[in-house]
């Protein structure tokens, strides 16, 4: 049987990141009906409410059991509004490392809800599941993943040359084109970093687990 992440829930000081419900469905495909969703993300495109209960009914238990990640809902602890998802991929059980990609909310963005969503999970990673490495791979047009993988402590490895297709719209039409990405990697010694320590990302930010 393939090693593969428990069923659980991540709480930090103001979200919860939770499994994906079916309930979440009208909520997970008005967050994605958005340009930057369609540019930066792989994720289907139209994304409908019948993709997304098919999601949290099928397809994330799959990936989570088959070993391959973990999806997860980012909610507000205050008003249990669905603020993003975060979903770890490409597991590496041997070598105790995965990818994690993340999407926030428009009306959710520039409130730190990211990178608090990230740090969550990585801790959970490193303290919880004894992983020793977490990849971050963003386009290089998409500044805002980069801030969040820079705010988490994250260490830039390099560029992926012409390793992801940036999608967009004209009318009717998705177009595709090829761009850069760059890799970031954040390892359990990065959480002990003085700058994370200064912004106040540890003490009560800590995660705490919900199983």
């Amino acid at each position: 049987m393939a090693a593969s992440f428990p069923e659980t829930a991540i709480s930090t000081e103001r979200l919860l990141l939770r499994p994906l419900a079916e309930d979440d469905a009208p909520g997970l495909a008005t967050m994605m009906a958005d340009d930057l969703v369609l540019a930066w993300t792989d994720l289907p495109h139209p994304f409908t409410e019948e993709y997304a209960a098919e999601l949290a009914r099928t397809l994330a238990p799959a990936h989570r059991a088959d070993g391959r990640g973990i999806v997860f809902a980012v909610t507000e602890h205050l008003t249990q509004r669905l603020v993003g998802l975060v979903e770890l991929r490409n597991t590496d059980w041997r070598l105790r490392s995965t990818e994690i990609s993340y999407v926030t909310a428009v009306w959710a963005r520039g409130e730190g809800y990211a990178p608090e969503a990230v740090l969550g999970v990585a801790q959970w990673l490193f303290e919880d599941r004894g992983f020793l490495r977490l990849e971050l791979r963003t386009a290089a047009g998409n500044t805002a993943a980069q801030q969040v993988a820079q705010k988490v402590g994250g260490i830039s490895e390099g560029v992926l040359r012409s390793a992801w297709i940036e999608r967009g719209e004209s009318g009717e039409v998705v177009e595709e084109s090829r761009s850069d990405l760059i890799l970031w990697s954040l390892l359990p010694e990065d959480l002990e970093s003085p700058e994370l320590r200064r912004d106040g990302w540890h003490g009560d930010h800590r995660y705490v687990l919900r199983d």
